[in-house]
């Protein structure tokens, strides 16, 4: 069984010993030093009102690995001068449940609140989470569950209705980096040793841990370990970064020109229809630790930009491949990235749409607001049907083919034709049917059209 009762006042007093790994020796002790969830402990959010207040009650965070959920428990345990145990769901029954109760109701007596701290609380069966519930409903302890699972899923009924779900999220990049520089100039981390790594060597630390603090912490320790050690301190090289997150080129900056250079690189190869290039480059920026959602986004705009009606489907593929992202994160998602590189590269191409909106665009810009047409506008009350407002208006589909003569444009653009389909693939036949149409419109307004006059 995993329980540990501490003394949390003793526990902060001391400073943690050299030998405890970097993860621990730097944890964070009260709510000034705890880094993320701004969303719940931020000026006037609600768990840190009930905490500032001493106003806690039994509770179940939810979120993923290594965002702070025992870390922030311990933290509650202390704000409230409550004893805090440490319970592990993996390794205890009933049994030392029992034995804990007692413990805590012991403690009630002496005046003294305990914080069960119950990590993975989803491990528990049924039965086990029952025996929680009457210590739960008569105050003996404040239950503190956390969980990598969906609380509604893995904790009974009876259980939840009894504590408040606060969902942690994922710690942003820059959260990380804190910690990380925190941990490099801190007593109780490296603050000693004169540690000499650049923030780029950081950043790609933050980046590998993917918004999880234990990982980045002992990556950073690792790295530490393993530098060069001189009279001036420990110097940690790309090299030795490199080996401990197994990714050279997480060693570039994502916000500067090597980021932009890839995200060009593998646009112009998807365009020139070159899969293999795509491929490549797609992969080697998300090996380089770009977050594969952007990469997707921007394939998501390319299959309408560079694609359009020419493959209908390029944009299909692409959202289905941000959600497949969305749902897998790296590097299980890496498969779906290629899938839709290929894919885009191989589409035939169109820019048509993208020329249209940019046409349009430059109408807006350099053109006053054009007042709709009063056929075209709607008439909800008689002062508009006075102004003549939908008078004239034809239902397209009163019509056969639902096809009318009736302009939609503004007046003074009533002539410009922003969308110009291709030959390619799909968009041959979107090109043949919009010239029927507009063949068709010109007939039946008594114009006449010159031959090519959908180009």
């Amino acid at each position: 069984m995993q329980m540990q009762q501490l003394s949390i006042f003793d526990m902060q007093a001391e400073r943690a010993p050299k030998s405890m790994p970097l993860a621990g020796r730097v944890r964070p002790k009260t709510l000034e030093e705890f880094v993320g969830q701004e969303h719940l402990l931020g000026p006037g959010c609600m768990l840190r009102n009930l905490i500032e207040n001493d106003r806690i009650s039994s509770m179940i965070f939810w979120g993923p690995p290594g965002v702070g959920k025992t870390t922030l428990a311990s933290i509650i345990a202390g704000q409230t001068k409550s004893e805090f145990i440490n319970f592990s769901a993996v390794t205890s029954g009933i049994k030392e449940i029992k034995d804990v109760m007692k413990q805590a109701e012991d403690a009630t007596l002496r005046g003294i609140r305990t914080v069960l701290f119950v990590d993975e609380i989803h491990r528990f069966n049924k039965a086990q989470q029952d025996a929680f519930l009457p210590y739960v409903e008569k105050g003996s302890i404040v239950l503190i569950g956390a969980t990598t699972e969906n609380p509604s899923f893995e904790v009974n009924g009876a259980l939840l209705s009894r504590c408040k779900v606060f969902v942690l999220k994922p710690l942003t990049e820059d959260n990380i980096v804190a910690l990380l520089t925190h941990a490099l100039t801190s007593k109780d981390g490296f603050g000693e040793n004169n540690v000499k790594m650049s923030e780029r060597q950081i950043r790609a630390i933050a980046a590998f841990a993917n918004g999880d603090a234990r990982t980045a912490l002992n990556t950073l320790e690792m790295a530490v370990l393993n530098g060069n050690i001189s009279a001036d301190g420990i110097e940690v090289t790309d090299e030795q970064v490199e080996q401990c997150i197994s990714r050279k080129s997480l060693l570039y900056d994502k916000s500067g020109e090597e980021h932009y250079n890839l995200i060009s690189a593998l646009h112009k190869s998807m365009r020139n229809s070159d899969p293999d290039a795509a491929v490549y480059w797609a992969l080697r920026m998300l090996e380089s630790g770009d977050d594969p959602l952007y990469i997707a986004r921007r394939m998501v705009r390319f299959a309408s930009e560079d694609i359009g009606l020419a493959d209908s489907n390029a944009l299909a593929v692409a959202i289905n491949v941000y959600q497949a992202c969305h749902y897998l994160g790296v590097p299980e998602c890496n498969v779906h990235i290629a899938h839709a590189a290929t894919y885009l590269a191989m589409a035939p191409k169109s820019n048509a749409l993208e020329v249209a909106c940019m046409e349009v665009n430059e109408d807006l810009r350099n053109s006053r607001s054009e007042p709709v047409p009063l056929w075209i506008r709607n008439a909800p009350t008689k002062l508009m049907s006075d102004l003549h407002y939908g008078e004239g208006y034809m239902y397209a589909h009163n019509y056969e083919g639902a096809l009318t003569p009736m302009k939609c444009l503004p007046e003074s653009l009533e002539d410009r034709e922003y969308y110009r389909p291709k030959q390619s693939g799909d968009e041959a036949a979107v090109a043949k049917r919009l010239e029927e149409i507009k063949r068709w419109k010109a007939e039946h307004r008594g114009e006449v059209l010159p031959v090519g006059g959908d180009e």
